[in-house]
Parts: C-alpha cells; sequence; structure tokens
C-alpha cells in the first residue's frame, strides 16, 4: 500500500487471549509486510500476556498495573501508586523505544501506555474486539486516531468519526483450512462419513458447556453422531473417568490444532467470545453457542445475538443447555438445509481482511492516507 516502511511500532494487549492473540496476527502481519520493523509489546505484570507474547517470537516489557477489585481489599488501596508507577514506566519505555505508533488491544497495560503516547503526540489506534467495548478502550477513545471494531452499533461507546468497522484480528490458518473434512477425521481416527460434533469449551473448560454435553451423549451415540469434546484442564481426569475414549467420542482438555477439529465438524458448540465467534464466521460451520453469562456487561451474549439475528447461528442459555442441548443439535444435523444456510449466513459474516486492514489503518496514522 505505502512505500515507506514502519520501523518500530509498541502493541499493548493483555490478561486474556482474546486481547493478546489479536495482538499477535497484527504484529506477525506488521513483520510480514516491514521485515525490519522493530516491534515491542508492553503488558502488566504477572498477566498471561507475558508468557504468551514471547512464545509467539515477541519481545515485552511489563507494567506494574492491576486492576480495580469489586471487593474492598488492600490491593484497591494501592491502586493509585501502581497507576503513577505504570505511568512512569510506559513514558520510559516509549521515550526509550521512540515508536511511530501505538495500538491497544484491551487490557490493563493499555491504558497508561496509550495515554502516555497520545502526551507525548504519537499516534494511537484502538481495536475493540467485543460487541459491548471494555472499560480500558472506552476511557482511551477520546486519545484515539481510528478505532478499528467487528461489530455494528459501536458508536454507542466510541466517536462515530473514529470507527472503521474491520472485524477481529485472526490466525491466518482460519482464512483457509489448510484441511479438508475427509483428510482432518483421518488424522483424528474419526470415521469419514459419520455426522461430527465439536465442542469447545475453552482451554480451562466450562461446568455448564460440560454438564450440558454430558445430558446429551446417550442420545447423540444412539443417533451416531461422533463426538470432539474439548471439556477443560479442569475437568479432563474425572471426566476421563467416566468418558472414556471411544471410536466415536474424543475428549481433550485442550486443542493445539484448532483448524484441524474445525475442518472435521459438521456442527460446533462453543462459548462466545470475541475473537471464537470471528474464527467461526470464516470457518463458516454451523454454530450453537453457549455464551457465557459470567463475563462483563455479558458480553459473550452480546456477541452471540450480533449472529443470531442474521440467521448465523442458533443459542443456548447456559441454564437450558442440560434440556435443550442434545435434541436442538441432534435435529440440526438430521436437517441439511438448515445447516446450509446457518453456514451460508455465517460466512457472509465473516471478515477475512481484518488483520491486513487493520494495519493498513496503523500505516495511514504514520503516515497519512
Amino acid at each position: 500500500m505505502m512505500e515507506k516502511a514502519l520501523k518500530r511500532v509498541i502493541l499493548s494487549a493483555g490478561g486474556t487471549g482474546g486481547h493478546i492473540f489479536p495482538a499477535v496476527a497484527v504484529a506477525r502481519e506488521i513483520k510480514r509486510r516491514n521485515p525490519n520493523c522493530e516491534i515491542l509489546f508492553v503488558g502488566a505484570e504477572g498477566r498471561m500476556e507475558m508468557e504468551k507474547v514471547p512464545q509467539s517470537g515477541f519481545e515485552i516489557q511489563g507494567l506494574p498495573i492491576a486492576g480495580l477489585q469489586r471487593k474492598l481489599t488492600l490491593k484497591n488501596l494501592l491502586l493509585p501508586l501502581k497507576i503513577w508507577k505504570s505511568l512512569k514506566k510506559a513514558k520510559s519505555i516509549i521515550q526509550s523505544f521512540k515508536p511511530q505508533v501505538v495500538i491497544g488491544f484491551g487490557g490493563y497495560a493499555s491504558g497508561p501506555t496509550l495515554r502516555v503516547a497520545a502526551r507525548l503526540g504519537i499516534p494511537t489506534l484502538l481495536q475493540e474486539q467485543n460487541s459491548y467495548a471494555g472499560v480500558t478502550n472506552k476511557l482511551l477513545a477520546k486519545l484515539a486516531k481510528r478505532i478499528s471494531v467487528a461489530y455494528d452499533g459501536m458508536d454507542a461507546f466510541f466517536p462515530k468519526e473514529k470507527i472503521v468497522h474491520t472485524g477481529n484480528p485472526v490466525r491466518i490458518e482460519f482464512v483457509d483450512l489448510p484441511y479438508t473434512k475427509s483428510e482432518a477425521r483421518k488424522k483424528l481416527n474419526l470415521k469419514e462419513q459419520q455426522r461430527t460434533i465439536l465442542i469447545i469449551g475453552g482451554s480451562l473448560g466450562a461446568r455448564a458447556v460440560n454438564e450440558a454435553v454430558e445430558a446429551s451423549l446417550d442420545l447423540w451415540e444412539r443417533e451416531g453422531f461422533q463426538i470432539i469434546w474439548q471439556c477443560g484442564k479442569t475437568y479432563k481426569e474425572q471426566l476421563h473417568l467416566k468418558y472414556p475414549d471411544t471410536e466415536a467420542r474424543l475428549l481433550v482438555d485442550f486443542i493445539q490444532d484448532m483448524a484441524l477439529v474445525y475442518a472435521a465438524a459438521d456442527v460446533v458448540i462453543s462459548r462466545a467470545g470475541a475473537m471464537s465467534v470471528s474464527e467461526l464466521c470464516l470457518v463458516g460451520k454451523p454454530v450453537v453457542f453457549m455464551p457465557s453469562p459470567n463475563v462483563a456487561e455479558d458480553h459473550q451474549t452480546k456477541n452471540a445475538m450480533a449472529l443470531v439475528s442474521q440467521g448465523a447461528a442458533m443459542l443456548i442459555k447456559d441454564s437450558e443447555g442440560r434440556v435443550k442441548l442434545g435434541s436442538e443439535v441432534a435435529a440440526l444435523l438430521k436437517d441439511n438445509d438448515a445447516m446450509e444456510k446457518l453456514s451460508r449466513s455465517i460466512r457472509n459474516l465473516a471478515k477475512p481482511r481484518a488483520t491486513s486492514e487493520i494495519v493498513d489503518l496503523i500505516e495511514e496514522a504514520v503516515y497519512g492516507d
């Protein structure tokens, strides 16, 4: 797009994989276009980004920032000091690294990092993954040149003139799955011709999802369906004693190669975190969302409803999972027209160029249109 190359970029993201992995995807696209660009991440000390970012091949520095505890604790009394120290350290990092641009993806560290960058006259951008904006991004919106979003209606949180609807940046393998359904099932030792259900409860697992699956297993196995069940490391041991692997049932705590299991599946049952939703739009399989009600502002339900309202997914509440999940998924797997309609509708919402468009915005912020 531009002849001038990016030279130094800071990305700030953390707290959850939903903030970290989009930032890593953008960092990789920046490096692809600008091989000599120096990229530095800024995170929060003791949070998962301090491990995940170096594993992805990028350098990170941590701030002593923390969030406000909902209970009255000593940690809250120390928060003003942590904010002051974080602002001071962020200023030192930015003045030393001299970035051309700073991008925030959410998480505690984004606040002081982008606030300092804006004060120093450095262009800042935001990327908001969810349909309900996070607190940090809402506070930083006035400082940002552009705000990348994945959902409609985000002018409820951000200045309308700054919003660009790019979609969420996702890993490149989901744009075009590297396996056929047949190849994926062979790799997983599953039968090629049987209908296959994929259940994703997150790396730690989700109790309500697992309980709904347990209540559904007899029906699904009577119908001859195959099951790939990511139950989470918290639940793997106890569930494996009750449900050992069979020819038609694969129980795992964590899935390393998500592209493989997506390719193998006919239907996906999933939580509705922002990145999962974006991945599933690209994958284009029929999806039944069981959004977690235990997240800030119930944003998973809002994420899921953005698709359900357009006929692009189904939704079952946690409280209804044990009663409804088995029969509704079974009925869907027997209805080829319904499956095709869901696939077509969810694929229409995919944003395969999201990562590239976000890097376009970064370059525009540095060099102009």
